[in-house]
């Protein structure tokens, strides 16, 4: 039903939470106010402590740098909020804006064909009309096993959102009716099922012989394609899809050359977003990553929901989805389903004006893309300067903004166009990555563009339904997952230290500095971690061994800020994990892969951005390994952690943990047999003598218990 007055989507605050938060933000920042002044009274302090001037002020960098990365990440609570959607209440199919989907692959060994066929047809499945979808498919490794691949994708047609997931959940698990579907759908389900196993037989034959290897994966020509039966015509295929009821199919390789700057991920979208320009030239852009399915057809419907709402539509530039996956253990021992970032910090990022693009699962305008200053009347040698030297192109970029884009308008693009567009000296010498598609500079592709397009006066909303619209797979063992945060520390320190550091650059051009605060937490936190937690995890055991004191006696009044900061960040972050409906459990794993992250991951990433940007080293991008190891992926269910990484990763981690043990065991030594304990307890507390009696009796009655209960 079409109505102008009734809201397509309503946004509700959350005032109690906001209540919780702000009020914990005060109290915790008074203390740490008393923190700070305990630390400086140490310069005033007689000279002759001197001697342990050195680790107080390492102590006291690391919780200063913590504190303010706490300070940061309170902005993401300052107001949360969250959205529903009426996709009942959208005009006609026949008035809903096309819409291009970008689907990108790198790497076939990693991310196997059958996996990335099962993301493309999901995307094809979608609830929408099927003459207003066209999905596209960037292989950058110009692989035949993935070209191949799409040809069997169309030929087979299977109309399911991503089959793998559907028929491995169980046989009575997709009916969305409970199961009761009738005799008709089972026989339909199992139609779809004899298809879908001759597809991924067909795939397969095709891996075996094909070439996965990719020897030549960054020297080869660009290949574009329009995915049909038959015919080699671009135009027979445009009509050979909508004959069918198809979306349009496009199948694009790049162009690269070892002797030009690929600009990874971000270089494979603007490829993409030119070609759609002179095929389809939708509107509304989905980006997807290959390892991403569309679990919930309905996804296009509900960003319309936004795109089209005209009290937000003029200024609105993308809509992001929570990344959801489908293979977490019950414990996520690596904290892979990313709890915080979805369940918390991106509700209070969007409250102050929208979260950054995440990668994945977002449905973005095109014209947010590209400069405001397109028109008719532009000028046209500006314009070849700014996107290059396709006139058919910068054709396309005019009629984005007319009334007429709500319908379908596929172009027969000229072979020689899209060879051109797809060439990699496309971009030289216009703004392609610096101001126009998606930027460049970075390996966070999604951040930095998403940071622009803010700094430019857009805005974003971030939808999160109670059933998921993508399904992805996390990672599932503990070197993909240090690898990947090391990646992706190194893109936003990159961002961190460059002219466009969010505490810079973002002020002067964001309308409220809390939202700055944001960008600049994620873009320097792998900095602040690193430090501070190396800090913390050698500085206050070398001292303990060395029996230097760096914290206040237990009858000191300031012991209680620091045991109350202690608690107090311990306590909200739980309070944080049970409120979005984890467990005990995942508190403490968060806590744990916390740690082993920051004195990581981090630090190589933090360590690789400076080495980028003082010229001692390329940069790098690994996508992650998409295929599973069995015994592996039998561990990581069981929530045993598998050390099988590089020694990197393993040395620093073992070598805190035995400093860590020594000095702990050195301290209640010296503690229990020098007496040195007694310098922690004031004349009114429990003897020492008590405290060991208890402790044995203790271990008596667990022992007997043990024996009795079993």
């Amino acid at each position: 039903m079409e109505n102008s007055k009734v809201p397509l989507h309503l946004c509700h605050v959350h005032k109690l939470s906001n209540f919780i938060n702000r009020t914990h933000i005060l109290v915790h920042s008074i203390a740490l106010v008393f923190l700070i002044s305990y630390r400086a009274s140490f310069f005033f302090q007689h000279p002759k402590t001197k001697a342990t001037t050195l680790p107080w002020l390492l102590v006291f960098a690391s919780e200063v740098l913590l504190a303010f990365e706490w300070l940061l990440s309170q902005s993401f609570r300052w107001r949360t909020v969250s959205r529903t959607v009426f996709p009942e209440r959208l005009p006609e199919d026949d008035k809903l804006p096309p819409i291009d989907v970008f689907i990108c692959t790198a790497d076939p060994e990693k991310e196997p064909t059958v996996g990335v066929m099962n993301t493309v047809l999901s995307a094809m499945a979608m609830d929408y009309p099927p003459e207003k979808l066209h999905v596209y498919l960037s292989d950058d490794a110009g692989a035949a096993v993935t070209l191949n691949g799409m040809r069997e994708a169309w030929r087979y047609g299977i109309k399911c959102t991503a089959p793998e997931a559907y028929f491995s959940a169980g046989e009575d698990d997709g009916d969305e009716n409970g199961g009761f579907g009738g005799s008709e759908f089972v026989q339909e389900k199992e139609h779809i099922k004899e298809k879908y196993e001759a597809f991924k037989k067909s795939v397969t034959e095709n891996a075996r012989i094909g070439d996965t290897r990719c020897n030549s994966r960054r020297d080869h020509s660009a290949v574009i394609e329009v995915i049909q039966e038959t015919s080699s015509d671009n135009a027979d295929a445009i009509q050979a899809n909508e004959a069918k009821n198809k979306p349009l199919l496009i199948y694009v390789s790049r162009e690269k050359r070892p002797s030009q700057p690929h600009h990874f991920k971000a270089g494979a979208l603007n490829v993409l977003l030119r070609e759609s320009a002179v095929i389809s030239n939708s509107p509304y852009i989905l980006g997807l990553d290959c390892d991403m399915h569309c679990h919930d057809a309905s996804s296009a419907r509900q960003a319309m929901c936004f795109h089209l709402d005209p009290k937000i539509s003029h200024s609105l530039a993308f809509v992001q989805f929570p990344q959801n996956f489908c293979n977490i253990s019950n414990n996520d021992i690596y904290d892979s389903q990313l709890r915080s970032a979805f369940k918390v910090l991106w509700k209070g990022y969007d409250g102050l004006g929208g979260p950054c693009v995440c990668g994945t699962g977002y449905y973005i305008k095109r014209v947010s893309l590209c400069e405001s200053s397109i028109s008719e009347a532009g000028d046209a040698m500006k314009l070849r300067q700014c996107f290059g030297p396709s006139n058919e192109f910068i054709k396309s970029l005019r009629q984005i903004n007319k009334p007429d884009r709500m319908f379908v308008q596929r172009n027969n693009a000229q072979p020689n166009e899209t060879q051109l567009l797809a060439s990699c000296a496309y971009e030289d010498g216009t703004k392609w990555g610096k101001e126009v598609g998606f930027l460049y500079g970075s390996v966070v592709e999604d951040y930095f563009t998403g940071f622009h397009l803010h700094c430019k006066g857009w805005i974003s909303v971030y939808c999160d339904p109670k059933r998921p619209q993508f399904l992805g797979s996390g990672t599932t063992n503990l070197d993909d997952f240090l690898v990947q945060g090391t990646r992706w520390s190194s893109g936003l320190v990159d961002v961190a230290i460059s002219k466009f550091n969010p505490l810079i650059y973002g002020p002067f051009k964001m309308p409220t500095f809390l939202h700055s605060m944001c960008y600049a937490e994620l873009a320097l936190f792998p900095i602040f971690y690193f430090l501070s937690l190396w800090g913390f995890a050698t500085i206050p055991q070398l001292c303990l061994l060395n029996g230097i004191p760096l914290y206040p006696q237990v009858s000191n009044t300031y012991f209680i800020v620091f045991s109350f900061i202690f608690l107090s960040s311990h306590s909200k972050h739980l309070y944080e994990v049970l409120a979005t409906g984890s467990t005990f459990r995942h508190w403490v794993n968060e806590q744990r892969i916390w740690m082993m992250k920051s004195v990581t991951s981090h630090l190589y990433g933090s360590v690789d951005a400076f080495m980028k940007k003082l010229g001692m080293r390329e940069a790098s991008f690994f996508p992650t390994n998409k295929v599973d190891d069995v015994e592996q992926l039998k561990r990581y269910n069981m929530g045993v952690f598998d050390f099988q990484t590089s020694r990197l990763f393993l040395v620093p981690m073992v070598a805190l943990v035995i400093l860590n043990m020594a000095s702990f065991v050195v301290g209640i030594a010296r503690g229990i047999f020098v007496g040195e304990l007694d310098k922690m307890k004031d004349k009114g507390s429990i003897p020492l003598s008590v405290t060991l009696v208890s402790a044995l009796v203790s271990l008596i009655f667990y022992f007997f218990g043990s024996i009795i209960f079993m």
